[in-house]
């Protein structure tokens, strides 16, 4: 199944890196987004992401042009995808949205166009439902910032076909990923082991066992993860962990997935982390320096 050119539909901060790294990897691109502003924005960051790579000796010039050359943009879904042999939906982390965006592309795409979802929990059955083309329709969840993250976790829904799964495989493989296959159960593996240990750090946190940096700190130095699980937290976006968290609740109605009341709190307070400005941590523009929020001092 040849596939050479692909729709991302979603231009927030996983649509432009997935949009970057198969535009890098030869592909023709059309990003979707019916924001036009959010499409000029994501050019914008995937140039200034180019740059970078140029910087450290990873690109030449030369590639960035040429990568940039392979991305259009369209706000239009109908016009977007008429060409594809790919869409990667990466809308936000809404049901509802993902539904009725999957009802448009098997409306819009050509029929052999498979249809794939960068969603992070939602079940790939229940989107694959809504088409007329179950057995062509696959998770390919990227991990962020997807042009830097090896991974992506591939999901079978009920009625993916083994062609399908063979074809995304190889294809991860040809952007320079390392291809997992999971089935379709809530979370899938990344997020159903992930977000649990997040909650429970959050737990921690609100039942008072320990301060911000102290539970990061041990978790950074005492299982050698990168990032502790408070900040990891704000950098995906609290309003992301928390639907993440409803899914595998509802999916599995077992308590130990029920989100901590201090999570759902600072949700609708606005404090979502790095993307509000202020989550466990406070971020300002130009500083990479962690510093705690007052409410956690």
């Amino acid at each position: 199944m040849g596939i050479k050119n692909v729709s991302v539909i979603g231009a927030g901060t996983m649509g432009n890196g997935i949009a970057h790294v198969f535009a890098q990897s030869g592909f023709k691109v059309t990003l979707v987004d019916v924001n036009a502003a959010q499409l000029e924005k994501a050019i914008a960051t995937i140039s200034k992401n180019l740059d970078r790579q140029v910087s450290k000796g990873v690109l030449t010039e030369e590639q960035k042009a040429t990568t940039l050359q392979n991305i259009t943009t369209n706000t239009s879904i109908a016009d977007g995808v008429a060409h594809a042999n790919l869409v990667v939906e990466a809308a936000t982390e809404n049901i509802n949205l993902k539904l009725e965006i999957f009802k448009q592309l098997d409306a819009a795409a050509p029929s052999g166009c498979l249809l794939a979802s960068n969603t992070s929990s939602i079940s790939i059955t229940k989107i694959a439902a809504v088409t007329k083309r179950p057995e062509l329709v696959i998770g390919m969840h990227f991990m962020n910032p997807v042009p830097v993250m090896k991974l992506v976790e591939i999901i079978n829904g009920y009625a993916t076909s083994k062609e399908v799964n063979a074809t995304i495989t190889a294809l991860s493989k040809q952007l320079g990923k390392v291809p997992c296959t999971v089935n379709d159960y809530p979370g899938f593996i990344a997020n159903r082991i992930l977000m649990p240990m997040i909650n429970e750090a959050i737990y921690s946190l609100f039942e008072g066992v320990a301060g911000v940096e102290e539970i990061d700190t041990v978790m950074k130095l005492g299982m050698a993860h990168p990032m502790g699980p408070l900040q990891l937290a704000d950098f995906i976006g609290l309003d992301v962990c928390l639907s993440i968290l409803k899914v595998l609740y509802d999916g599995f109605g077992n308590p130990k997935y029920a989100p901590c009341p201090l999570l759902t709190n600072m949700v609708m307070a606005g404090k979502l982390g790095a993307k509000s400005g202020e989550g466990f941590y406070v971020y300002t523009a130009g500083s990479k320096e962690l510093v705690v929020s007052e409410s956690f001092k």
